[in-house]
């Protein structure tokens, strides 16, 4: 697929995974919607790739559905990245005997889940409007889950059931898709080195990258821009889950 003359919206855009690919698609030659809760943000990383900022939150239909009509003002839409997600490290039961946060839990749930949803849903029903290309291909969607779909952790009951959900949800959602020509695929990252660890000296970092088999380091958000568009742009890359994560096998904690 031809990201140039298009459009596409990156969700979590305004930061981390989201900002460098965004940034990526940009210079691919595709017109970007930066999706972000911080209005601030999302409009300095617009602005600076020369694309458009929508303030949003994933969860909320209206909001999302004025990111993708504003990305059918720049041409047709044909790429979604959603990165926009949220952590949480809570035990089933705490130490002192008290029960998990059903509230937290569910907005876990609701926007790494649900949110993930709300995007896919309102993008491809702007997708199935586009010619199809020479490949019969009106879209691609590609989504972020975590290695913890997989290897969660101890406290990480909420996360990892919102990412294992995305994991699950990809293939019967490429399934629905594929009669209108939208792929869809997943990224599982393992240890990036986002905004999340900023709090993080230099030397704690390093030491986190000796957990991973090879190469001993955090991925950079880079790597994870450069595989997502590649999944935009192959062809026959469709219902996939992909793990960049190193080879790192998370450990209970």
């Amino acid at each position: 697929m031809i990201l140039e003359n298009t459009s596409a919206i990156v969700t979590g855009g305004a930061s981390g995974l989201g900002e460098a690919t965004a940034r990526l698609l940009s210079k691919e030659g595709a017109s970007v919607v930066v999706v972000d809760r911080s209005a601030e943000k999302a409009d300095a990383v617009a602005t600076d790739i020369g694309g458009r900022a929508v303030p949003a939150d994933v969860t909320d239909e209206e909001e999302v559905g004025q990111a993708v009509r504003t990305a059918l003002e720049l041409g047709p839409l044909r790429s979604l990245v959603n990165c926009a997600g949220i952590g949480w490290a809570q035990r089933t039961v705490g130490r002192d005997g008290s029960p998990h946060g059903l509230d937290t839990f569910q907005k876990v749930i609701a926007v790494n889940l649900v949110g993930t949803f709300n995007c896919i849903r309102l993008a491809a029903a702007a997708m199935a409007s586009n010619d199809p290309d020479e490949q019969g291909e009106r879209g691609a969607i590609v989504n972020t889950a975590s290695v913890a779909a997989i290897d969660g952790q101890i406290g990480q009951a909420a996360y990892s059931a919102s990412k294992g959900g995305v994991v699950g949800m990809t293939l019967p959602i490429a399934r629905d898709l594929a009669a209108i020509g939208i792929r869809v695929s997943t990224i599982a990252p393992g240890l990036i080195d986002t905004p999340l660890f900023d709090s993080l000296p230099e030397e704690a970092k390093t030491a986190l990258g000796t957990s991973v088999l090879f190469p001993q380091r955090l991925g950079q958000p880079s790597e994870y821009a450069e595989l997502a568009v590649f999944l935009l742009t192959h062809p026959y890359m469709n219902a996939e889950v992909v793990r960049m994560d190193g080879g790192i096998r998370m450990p209970p904690k």
